[in-house]
């Protein structure tokens, strides 16, 4: 029996943000067992906790969607460190993960992750934004920028006119990708953003998103469309209140959440 959690990320209210399933003691699962019980709890990510590699490490993570191992993802991270940590208030927290070293720290009572670097950016082929756009039922002029955004998860990136317009937007992917954040900017300024992947021969929507978050927080930084510190929201057009606290340090971008513990117990495996 394995000590098990089931953590909601990126909410103030438990239950409307984004769960994750949270596997203690993992040494000495294999990888087969690890993919068969991330399909079991039927959420978007399930992670192992296991002993770290390095000594630079607290802890090393596996992390699994439905239907994949996936290097990096942004609500894992939290939970797993939330999960991790078991009530210990330390500040500062190193996570090995397949993409790296991930340092986390405290920050107005909120778990908050630096932003990994793109291993991918730049711009999208026209022939996938024009494929985008008719997924989407939109016109190319509706599609304001986009681009590459992969930070383990590889995110195409797709800037909408409006918040309003990415509410509106039906559950559909192009072809020929199978990752898609939208973001649109409300009156206020406030981003507007929903994420789209593929799973089990369908499109699914997750409901607040870490690693496009992060993601799409350089992309506009970098564009000089929002200036940090904001608050992004994420997982309105699912009736989720994600809240996704966006803010940089020097030369690090920061992405914090609330993480609350909703499920404890234990695992057979």
């Amino acid at each position: 029996m394995r000590r098990f959690q089931q953590v909601d990320v990126f909410s103030e209210e438990p239950g409307l943000g984004n769960p994750v399933a949270v596997v203690h003691d993992a040494d000495g699962l294999d990888t087969e067992t690890m993919r068969r019980f991330a399909v079991w709890t039927n959420l978007s990510e399930t992670t192992f906790l296991l002993a770290p590699t390095t000594p630079e490490a607290d802890y090393r993570v596996r992390i699994f969607a439905l239907e994949r191992e996936i290097p990096f993802a942004g609500h894992p991270t939290l939970g797993s460190c939330h999960a991790w940590l078991d009530g210990d208030e330390r500040d500062r927290v190193v996570q090995e993960c397949e993409a790296g070293l991930v340092e986390i720290r405290r920050t107005e009572g909120r778990l908050a992750f630096a932003a990994p670097p793109l291993i991918r950016s730049g711009p999208v082929d026209e022939a996938l934004v024009a494929e985008i756009a008719e997924a989407l039922g939109l016109g190319r002029a509706e599609i304001v920028a986009s681009a590459w955004l992969d930070n383990g998860p590889g995110w195409v990136g797709v800037q909408l006119t409006s918040a309003e317009a990415v509410l509106a937007a039906p559950l559909a992917l192009p072809a020929s990708h199978g990752d898609l954040g939208l973001v649109g900017l409300h009156a206020n300024g406030t981003p507007e953003l929903r994420a789209f992947f593929a799973g089990a021969g369908q499109t699914i929507e997750d409901p607040v998103t870490g690693s496009l978050n992060a993601a799409v927080a350089q992309w506009l930084l970098d564009r000089a469309v929002l200036e940090p510190p904001y608050v992004a929201r994420q997982g309105t057009a699912m009736g989720r209140a994600g809240r996704v606290h966006i803010s940089r340090d020097g030369d690090t971008l920061w992405v914090a959440g609330a993480t609350t513990t909703v499920v404890t117990g234990t695992v057979s495996l």
